[in-house]
Order: C-alpha cells, then structure tokens, then sequence
C-alpha cells in the first residue's frame, strides 16, 4: 500500500479520521517552515499538504494569498519546496501532498516535476485549476502507481460528474465543503453530509473535507461525516498571527494536537 492508503488504514483501525494539515511551504521562510511542519508532525498530523505559493491563485481566501505573498518574497519557488519535501522525509513517514495551480508546474516541467517529486518523497499532487478532463497532459507519462493526483469536488458539481470524478481519483477525494474561497465561514454540517453521502456512494478512497473548519468543534463535527478533515487557512492565520515569535512552531504544535483529538471523536 501507498503511504496515504496506509494512513487511512491505520486510522481505521483506530476508529479516528484523518487530519489533513496544510501550510503554505516557506511562509514566513524556509527555515522556520520546516520547524512548523516538525512541530505538525510530532503533534500526530496524519496527511501534510505542502502549498507552492503561487502569485495569482483563485481558489484562495485573503489569509492563504498573504502566506503566499510572504514565501514568495522569501524566495519559495517549486524547486525549493521539492528541496523542503527532501528534508521533511528525512525525519518523518507523513505522506506529503503537493498542492498546487497549474502554471508553476508546467513553467518547472510536467516530467521533471513528477520524476523530482516522487524522488523527493512526495505521494502526490492536488492540481486546483486542472480540470479531469484536460488532467491527462499531466498523468499521462506517471510510471509509479504510488504517486496521487488528489482530485476535488464542489458543492456544485452534478452526481454524474461526480461519479466521473471519483472513478479515477487516488489517494483520497477532496470534498470541498461550500462555495467560495478558502478561509470562508458559515459552514452547514447538514449539507455537508449530504454531499459527502453521495460522494461516497461512487468512491473507492476516502473522502476528506476541507475549506472554512477552523475550530476543534468544526473537526470534530466533519469527523463524524467524512474520513479526514482538511485545515489550512486556520494554521495560516496562526502563522501570520505569531510570524515574529520565537515560539511559533509551538503554538502550531499545540494547535495540531487540538485538531487531531477532535478527529478521535
């Protein structure tokens, strides 16, 4: 099994769900990035999700397309998150998903970027703005079954379309839970569940719910509808919150740890 397959296996087993952590990858910088995802990783995050900050993203909210404001004037580029993602490995098993727009991979190369992800340790890629049908141009040359695109469905896609888009998702499916941004608020746990209820029904992985959970509470209540709950633009906010603290890696540490009891219902 692939490192995410066996994460949700293991969790299973547990009767916990997944926490999905995401940061933007150098945000405030490198160094201390690194430090973050050490105190994640320590405070039990099951999936990390390394952002490539990206100049114009879309799907976005204020908080993340600041962090990625501050990575970039730090000098993050694709390579420098590969070189983040060799590093990471070096210490911890967490399976690590690249998260990424379409541009900057294919201004680094669509083989290069796949051949130096995996050799870096990455278990796959969640691509916002490729669409299924246009996604073959990147998977068509992946030779390694243990590398994912992690596909994601909208509170607007129609059943069908969804069943078309979970027949060939891996890894996991990314159930985004309201329209918008990220960061937004107002979130319906009944709807939610609704929509992950349906998507269930065509899926073969795990279904993972993200955009607006920002409270143990929130964690908790997607616990109890999906397998994995996805977090970013609050850890983000933390981030920005605490940049010039020396104690920053610690207060994510504690945050994760917060997030991930509410995972164990």
């Amino acid at each position: 099994m692939t490192r995410i397959e066996q994460t949700f296996a293991r969790l299973t087993g547990k009767g916990e769900k997944a926490l999905v952590g995401f940061i933007t990858a150098g945000d405030p910088d490198m160094e201390t990035s690194l430090s973050i995802v050490s105190a994640m990783c320590e405070n039990e995050v099951d999936i990390l999700e390394l952002g490539v900050p990206f100049s114009d993203p879309t799907a976005d909210g204020p908080v993340i397309q600041r962090s990625s404001t501050r990575a970039l004037k730090a000098g993050m580029n694709l390579g420098r998150v590969l070189e983040m993602t060799r590093k990471i490995r070096e210490t911890s098993n967490v399976p690590i998903v690249l998260f990424s727009y379409y541009n900057p991979i294919m201004a680094y190369g669509i083989d290069a970027f796949y051949k130096e992800s995996v050799a870096a340790g990455a278990d796959g890629v969640l691509v916002v703005d490729l669409p299924p049908e246009e996604s073959e141009e990147l998977t068509g040359a992946w030779t390694e079954g243990d590398f994912s695109l992690i596909r994601l469905v909208a509170p607007t896609t129609p059943e069908d379309r969804m069943q078309m888009i979970a027949c060939g998702a891996s890894g996991f499916l990314y159930m985004v839970s309201m329209t918008g941004v990220t960061g937004s608020g107002g979130l319906d746990f009944t709807q939610i569940g609704e929509y992950v209820d349906k998507l269930k029904h065509s899926a073969d992985v795990p279904v993972c719910v993200g955009f607006g959970i920002s409270t143990p509470a929130d964690v908790a209540a997607v616990s109890g509808i999906a397998d994995g709950v996805v977090i970013g633009s609050a850890f983000e906010r933390t981030i920005e919150q605490n940049a010039d603290s020396a104690d920053l890696p610690a207060i994510i540490g504690k945050q994760t740890a917060a997030y991930k009891e509410a995972t164990r219902g």
